[in-house]
Parts: C-alpha cells; sequence; structure tokens
C-alpha cells in the first residue's frame, strides 16, 4: 500500500494504539485464573469483568461517537489513550473485586472511542481505492496483541500477578499516547453525523444487518473464548507457562490471518472474507470436542485463530466501503456489535461454566456462528440486482 511517509507513520501509530486497547481488553480474559485466586471469588464471577465491560464498552461506542464528533481526531486518541493508562493503574491499586467492577467498566471507555474513531480516522488518511487496506492494517493492532500483548501479559500475571499485567499496560498507553500526538496531523475531523445521517445508519437494513452479524460472531466465540484459561487448567492441567504459548499460538494465526485480509480484502470483496473467516471459527468450534490432549486442542485452534480478528477487521472495512459518510456511525456501532457480543457471549458461557455444562459451550457457540455466516450470505444477496 503505497502512501506518503507522514500517513505511514500516523497508521502505524494507530496500529499501535489498537494493539494497548487490544491488550488491555483481553488482559481479564488471559489472567482470569490470577484476579479469581486473589481476589477469593468463582471463576464464573470474575468473569463478570468480561461482561460487564463489554456492555459498557457496547453502549459507549455509539454515544461517545456522537458526543466527540467535534473533536479533533489527535487530541482525541491520545487522551483516550491517557484515560486508559489511568484506569489501569487505579485498577492495579484496588483491594476487592467490588471496587474493581466499577473501575474497569470507566476504563473502558476508551476502548469505546479508540477502536471505531482510529478505524474511521485511517479511512480519511487514504485515498477511496485504498481504504479497505487502510483499516484492516490498523486493525491488525487487536492482531499483534493476541500474539505479544495477551500471552505476555497472561504470562506477568501468572508469575507476578494480574496487578503488574495492569500496570504494564498502563505504561503502554502512555507510550501509545505519545506516539499518536506525534504522528498523527492535527486537523482531522470527520464531519460530525447529524441526527438524520444516525437514522439512515440505524434505519439501513445492510448496514444494521452487517452489525448483527458481527453480534452473533461475539456471542458464538466469548460464550468459550472467555474462559479459554479456566478450561485448559481444569481440563488439561496448563500451568501459566502452558497458557501463554498457547495464547501466543492462537495470536501468531491470528496475526497471519488478518494480513491474509489486509492484502486480499479489496480483490476479493469484504462479504465474501466475512464468510470465509466466519466460517473457519465455526470449524474450530465444530471440532473443539475432539480434542483429547492439548497438542490436538493447538491443531484445532488453527482455524479459530486464523478468522478470529480477520473477520472483525473485515466487517469494519465492508461498512466503511459501503457507506464512507457514514462510517464514524456504522464503524461505532459495528464495535458495539463485537462488545454485545462479548458481553452475552461471556454471561452465557459463565452460566454453563456454573451448571457444570462446560460441553455445551464450543456446541452453542458453533450453533452461533452459523446463524451469522446465514445472516452474512443473505445480505449480500440482498443487494445483488435482480
Amino acid at each position: 500500500m503505497s502512501r506518503p511517509a507522514p500517513q505511514r507513520g500516523a497508521l502505524w501509530a494507530l496500529l499501535a494504539g489498537n494493539f494497548v486497547i487490544g491488550t488491555g481488553v483481553m488482559v481479564v480474559p488471559g489472567t482470569l485464573n490470577e484476579i479469581s485466586a486473589s481476589l477469593a471469588i468463582k471463576v464464573a464471577t470474575a468473569g463478570q469483568l468480561i461482561s460487564a465491560a463489554a456492555f459498557v464498552m457496547c453502549l459507549g461506542a455509539p454515544l461517545l461517537a456522537a458526543a466527540v464528533a467535534g473533536w479533533d481526531r489527535r487530541k482525541l486518541l491520545a487522551l483516550t489513550l491517557l484515560w486508559y493508562a489511568t484506569g489501569h493503574v487505579a485498577a492495579a491499586l484496588v483491594p476487592s473485586f467490588g471496587a474493581l467492577l466499577p473501575v474497569r467498566m470507566l476504563t473502558v471507555i476508551a476502548p469505546a472511542i479508540f477502536t471505531p474513531q482510529a478505524a474511521a480516522c485511517a479511512g480519511m488518511l487514504v485515498p477511496p481505492e485504498q481504504r479497505g487496506r487502510a483499516v484492516t492494517f490498523v486493525f491488525l493492532g487487536w492482531s499483534v496483541a493476541s500474539v505479544l500483548g495477551l500471552p505476555i501479559g497472561a504470562l506477568i500475571g501468572g508469575h507476578l500477578g494480574w496487578r503488574m499485567a495492569f500496570m504494564a499496560i498502563a505504561a503502554l498507553s502512555v507510550v501509545s499516547a505519545a506516539s499518536v500526538w506525534l504522528t498523527l496531523p492535527s486537523g482531522i475531523r470527520p464531519a460530525a453525523l447529524t441526527a438524520a445521517a444516525w437514522s439512515r445508519v440505524l434505519r439501513s437494513p445492510v448496514l444494521m444487518g452487517i452489525v448483527s452479524v458481527t453480534a452473533l460472531q461475539g456471542v458464538g466465540q466469548f460464550v468459550l473464548f472467555s474462559y479459554f484459561g479456566p478450561l485448559l487448567k481444569q481440563g488439561f492441567g496448563a500451568d501459566a507457562n502452558t497458557l501463554s504459548l498457547m495464547w501466543a499460538l492462537f495470536g501468531a494465526f491470528g496475526l497471519l490471518g488478518n494480513m491474509v485480509v489486509s492484502r486480499y480484502i479489496d480483490r476479493v470483496g469484504a462479504g465474501r472474507m466475512v464468510l470465509l473467516t466466519t466460517g473457519l471459527i465455526a470449524l474450530s468450534l465444530l471440532l473443539w470436542p475432539l480434542a483429547s490432549t492439548l497438542a490436538w486442542l493447538a491443531v484445532v485452534l488453527v482455524p479459530w485463530g486464523l478468522g478470529c480478528f480477520a473477520t472483525n477487521s473485515s466487517q469494519q472495512a465492508r461498512l466503511v466501503g459501503l457507506a464512507p459518510a457514514l462510517a464514524p456511525g456504522s464503524v461505532a456501532l459495528n464495535s458495539s456489535g463485537i462488545y454485545i457480543g462479548q458481553a452475552l457471549g461471556a454471561a452465557l458461557g459463565g452460566w454453563l461454566l456454573a451448571n457444570d455444562a462446560t460441553e455445551w459451550m464450543s456446541r452453542v457457540g458453533f450453533a452461533l456462528m452459523l446463524l451469522a455466516m446465514g445472516l452474512s450470505i443473505a445480505i449480500d444477496r440482498s443487494r445483488r440486482p435482480a
């Protein structure tokens, strides 16, 4: 993707910001065992941190998109990362789960702002024909977070405690804020969406259908993904080092999948990419019960890793490509779809875990991924000329 050097630097800074944001969001699943033990609560109770945070991010993404519409994106994104740093420091210092939960909910206001606004901003830094690649490139930060941030966070949490993992994220957030401030050009202010524009987004069957696909994908994945660490510990006796290795494997294929999508999405088409990547996730969920050893589980996780982050970036590129002028709103709502999926998936998975029905996690997830694929196909067919 050819672009002037200043634009390259800005896109790399946005990618790095998404890396920090993604690492911070995923640190709770990565350290769920340690949080549970440290605060003397059940794993299912600790999982409420995932559901509550996802609920805040779901509501916050569209509401905050409207609230910050007139802000200079350089200032907005840098301040958002500083807020993230402050929240992680505060979370690391609280003494109880009752105090941690509201702090976590306030902290994740940052992802509700950063990821959708970074995607919309990236689309304004490049020519129209490069928007799909630019958006998926910036979203690579989430894949890198799964490769490096999540395993390292889990490793730090396993050996030094979850509080130190949170402090590490706070430090990275400060560095990332400085990077955004130094590289992003000032004066980037996407046109504020009017009430009429928001109405167009909300009343569009295609755009809202795409957001619904995202929500189904999120529920289908997080019903199991949220409790990945505890399941591996209980079912396979995995320790902190093994968990970190498994997270790294998952993340490595996540990065590979997103890189492939970023390279070919403009050629293949975003709709087809969404179908392919969702199918890969469904395949892993279908095969999950057959994994009798950690080695086989690692093999089963490969398709899921390839599809997990790639399908989110494909969905964002799909929305930006369909209606660039409405992207600040549609991408924000898509982020809401991701987060409501996480909230519902974590809650459903917690209920299954608490009721000794863990074998149903992968089955429920597989069924939901099939629903997402069916809806995505229906959306694409509805847009074809008769």
